[in-house]
């Protein structure tokens, strides 16, 4: 009889033990260490224990389970009082979680998590667990290795000078293509990263712990033996305990579980039904799977004891992303078609079609019904994103010395899968510039008459087709003074007139920093140019508000989702253009006296007070027999980030939702044009990006006395 294969099952356990390491981490965060609660711990406990449960039992994943178990024992004698909790424990047990994600990421890409890691956290776990029995000796760690390959000698210098700037640089090795550095820090992994990633891409990199080179000199290589972790902030619990040592209570441990046999741990499953074993707690009793409805998921011979049909019932059910990616297309295809056949069947006689006519009219109502069903599969809460950022500022302002209160709003605001996991990045960047520069000290704050503990919220909401994301702080505010000597300073052309608005956005010219020292944090010129690069990349644009003293609001727009889009349909010529309607704010027959010419034969529409560009969209795409006359075409006034102008067309044809369809995957990238749809009578209409088409014409400085009609 054939054995059972259980990689089937590999994807289940990983999205399983996922879901519990995010659980994990909010509820170590969320621990009082005077007081914690004895459900918490439980909780926590009940998680490490069912994910090392799932390791075992497949036996693939010895360095997961081996893991896992070392943090249960500790959690175990914790939640029984044996052990009593401290901050640097739940630090460790942060960490912990950290590298449980690594190697779970490890496992998922079929490959080995990292031995020096693995080793490290296994370490210090242990090290935890003797240091309460006063067992802990003195240990010697290597200091940390940044190695860098397909590296320019130039970026390698930038490097190298990084690295002087987050800790004490031991030894540089640097060979044609590339380059070695070992370093005594405190930065984790992710903040060297970081780093690195603004100067090299994160595959040209690796970290590790490695010895000095042999002819490095001594007084180098003694500093070794008193080096900071790189990692971990509990250096000092690290320090007292020797591998040596730990190795045997290591071996001990892992014969005692049984992970050095897997074979003992594989289950009698059903080819049928099978389910790993990653829910069961410490007594014998199965966990209950809340996320879908409570159905029992002990593992174990189904065959011999079958359950009811009704406990398998499940109120949710996995499925991968491609399969809902593969239904929103076939929905918009059967939208096009249904826009296809009722454009043929307005040409009918209502009288002698009435019931076709009718069909047609119940058939668009439930093709839009399915259109935003399927489109709700897609979208997911806010909530995904805001949960990482607890452990952010945690670390952070443990860091920095600060004291800052997060609150998150609209936790179970809702945006589409594809934009979610693309704003992380951005808001990552944004939360760190108010945790480093916006929210000041205790001390300042106090002298400025605030209180100690500064604010910052995370705030999401729909409005119309977009969500609104917020990042505020009540900090310093933006300094417009400084702003302005540091544009001066860089080059960039500044006005002294200029209104906070546009002073404002002088923050995202690249490279620009008003930091007056390099942290590991932030300051280094870099983030908010590629924040609102990724922000415009995904259809939204940036807004900034700032009152000195009083705090900063970072606004973020974006639309719903990528997938189908409010637009208005235009006509240049033959040609037939789809506008964003979420960029139109208003349409107008210019008149004569609207229109002036500036220097460089270049004109602008004079609406209520404001002179603004015209962009000639038969320019801009070359298209023959097209009205040239701005007085016999339409201006359609478009926003474009904090800038307006007008684009001129023809006419206007009409609003609609579109299917997207991305051009550049299957024709090229074409410029003022972000995508593709296919209208009702069979023929493509380009989506415009209104973002480049804002940059068609330069900004013009309009003096009243260069106007011209």
């Amino acid at each position: 009889m054939s054995s059972l294969d259980l990689s089937q099952f590999y994807e289940t356990f990983f999205d399983e033990a996922d879901e519990l390491l995010v659980q994990m981490e909010q509820l170590l965060l969320q621990l009082d260490v005077d007081a914690p609660d004895p459900e918490a711990l439980n909780a926590i406990f009940r998680a490490a224990h069912s994910i090392k449960g799932g390791a075992a039992t497949f036996g693939t994943f010895p360095r997961l389970a081996e893991t896992t178990h070392i943090l249960e024992n500790l959690l175990d004698e914790i939640r029984r009082g044996e052990l009593t909790l401290r901050t640097d424990m739940v630090d460790a047990f942060l960490e912990a979680k950290d590298v449980l994600k690594s190697q779970l990421d490890a496992y998922r890409a079929s490959q080995e998590p990292d031995d020096e890691t693995f080793e490290r956290i296994c370490t210090m776990l242990r090290t935890i667990a003797l240091q309460a029995k006063g067992e802990a000796p003195e240990v010697v760690e290597l200091p940390l290795c940044l190695r860098v390959v397909r590296v320019k000698a130039s970026d390698a210098q930038s490097i190298a000078e990084e690295m002087g700037n987050l800790g004490r640089v031991l030894a540089v090795r640097q060979a044609a293509d590339s380059l070695a550095v070992w370093m005594e820090t405190t930065c984790t992994k992710d903040d060297i990263e970081a780093v690195c990633c603004f100067i090299v891409d994160g595959d040209q990199l690796s970290l590790g712990r490695e010895a000095l080179p042999a002819d490095e000199p001594a007084a180098n290589a003694a500093a070794t033996a008193d080096a900071a972790s790189a990692w971990v902030e509990t250096a000092d619990v690290l320090a007292q305990a020797a591998a040596p040592a730990a190795a045997p209570v290591a071996a001990a441990q892992a014969k005692a579980s049984g992970i050095a046999e897997p074979a003992l741990a594989t289950p009698v499953v059903a080819a049928a039904e099978a389910t790993p074993p990653s829910a069961v707690s410490a007594d014998g009793a199965p966990e209950v799977d809340r996320r879908a409805g409570g159905g029992d998921r002990r593992a174990g011979d189904r065959r011999a004891a079958p359950a009811p049909a009704t406990s398998a019932e499940s109120t949710s059910i996995r499925v991968g992303v491609e399969k809902v990616d593969q239904i929103i297309n076939l929905v918009g295809e059967l939208v096009i078609t249904q826009a296809m056949l009722a454009q043929t069947a307005s040409t009918l006689d209502p009288v002698l079609h009435d019931r076709l006519l009718n069909g047609m009219e119940q058939l668009e109502r439930n093709a839009r019904d399915l259109q935003e069903s399927v489109m709700s599969i897609r979208m997911m809460p806010m909530d995904y994103v805001f949960s990482r950022f607890p452990r952010l500022v945690r670390d952070l302002t443990a860091k920095m010395g600060k004291q800052i209160e997060l609150q998150t709003i609209g936790r179970a605001t809702e945006l589409d899968k594809s934009l979610i996991e693309r704003i992380i990045d951005p808001l990552t960047h944004l939360v760190r510039n108010s945790l480093d520069h916006g929210i000041e000290t205790p001390e300042k704050r106090i002298a400025a008459g605030k209180e100690p503990t500064g604010q910052l919220v995370l705030s999401a909401a729909h409005s119309g087709s977009n969500i609104v994301i917020e990042v505020i702080d009540d900090g310093a505010g933006l300094n417009r003074e400084r702003i302005l000597a540091k544009a001066r300073a860089q080059g960039l052309a500044v006005n002294d007139s200029a209104s906070d608005d546009e002073v404002w956005q002088l923050i995202f010219a690249p490279g620009f920093s008003t930091a007056e020292q390099v942290t590991d944090i932030s300051g280094r010129g870099v983030g908010m140019d590629v924040v609102r690069r990724n922000i415009h990349d995904m259809g939204g644009h940036v807004q900034l508000q700032s009152r000195s003293g009083q705090g900063t609001t970072t606004r973020i727009v974006l639309p719903l989702t990528l997938a189908i889009l409010d637009g208005m349909s235009v006509r240049v010529g033959s040609e037939t253009f789809i506008l964003p309607l979420n960029h139109v704010t208003e349409s107008i027959q210019p008149t004569n006296d609207q229109i002036y010419t500036v220097a460089g034969n270049e004109r602008v529409l004079h609406v209520r007070g404001d002179y603004l560009p015209i962009v000639e969209m038969h320019q801009v795409f070359d298209i023959d027999g097209a009205q040239t006359e701005p007085t016999q075409g339409i201006a359609v006034i478009m926003q474009a980030q904090e800038r307006r102008f007008a684009l001129l067309v023809d006419q206007l044809v009409g609003q609609h939702q579109v299917v997207v369809k991305n051009l550049e995957s299957n024709y090229r990238k074409v410029y003022g044009v972000s995508a593709a749809t296919i209208m009702g009578d069979g023929s493509v209409a380009l989506i415009v990006d209104v973002l480049a088409l804002s940059r068609a014409n330069r900004e013009v400085a309009v003096q009243p006395e260069a106007l011209a009609h």
